[in-house]
């Protein structure tokens, strides 16, 4: 991954190192791994490490674009005639592609490899520090767009978008470390 230029302000620096510590340690996890590899899931969990790193660089992508477009970037509008009931309980007769392609982030796709995962995350790091590096402030906030898991009237700061992200990232990276180790028995940490 790439590292933050020495232009920005300290607390900048401070976050996007974070969050690249926390996104090496995730890749770290697949050293040597096949792409066939990445697609196993050698616990009860769904999750594979390929589907991991998908998520979380999807979730960054996502998050940073709200920082500069606000909560139109995180938009969960669902079908005509499905309530967040039917999507929460899994009867709904029709799923927003938002929510299908969330669900597809966590899985290995036919012909996707390794090469290409991990290329597409540093070039997702490498537009959230452009971004980061662009904003005018830190502290620049939008409102949370309506869903379930969004408390009512939220609204996030630039800062805790970063913090966010780091968070999901390092929560991921243990995820990960265990898939790798029930795997082959290697640790990434």
């Amino acid at each position: 991954m790439t590292t933050p230029p020495s232009t920005l302000d300290a607390e900048r620096t401070d976050l996007l190192d974070a969050l690249a510590t926390a996104r090496s340690t995730l890749t770290n996890t697949v050293r040597g791994l096949s792409d066939g590899q990445l697609g196993e899931h050698p616990t009860v969990s769904a999750l594979c490490l390929g589907g991991l790193i998908k998520h979380v660089a999807s979730t960054e992508e996502s998050w940073l674009r709200f920082v500069v477009d606000g909560p139109s970037a995180l938009s969960y509008d669902l079908p005509d005639g499905v309530t967040w009931d039917d999507i929460m309980a899994g009867t709904a007769r029709e799923f927003p592609q938002w929510l299908i392609d969330h669900q597809n982030d966590f899985q290995m796709q036919p012909g996707e490899t390794l090469t290409g995962i991990l290329a597409r995350y540093e070039q997702v790091a490498a537009r959230t520090e452009e971004i980061v590096a662009a904003v005018p402030d830190l502290s620049v906030a939008h409102p949370l767009p309506e869903a379930p898991w969004h408390e009512s009237g939220m609204v996030f700061t630039v800062r805790r978008v970063l913090m966010h992200v780091i968070a999901e990232t390092a929560q991921h990276a243990g995820h990960a470390d265990i898939l790798r180790e029930t795997l082959d028995g290697r640790t990434a940490t």
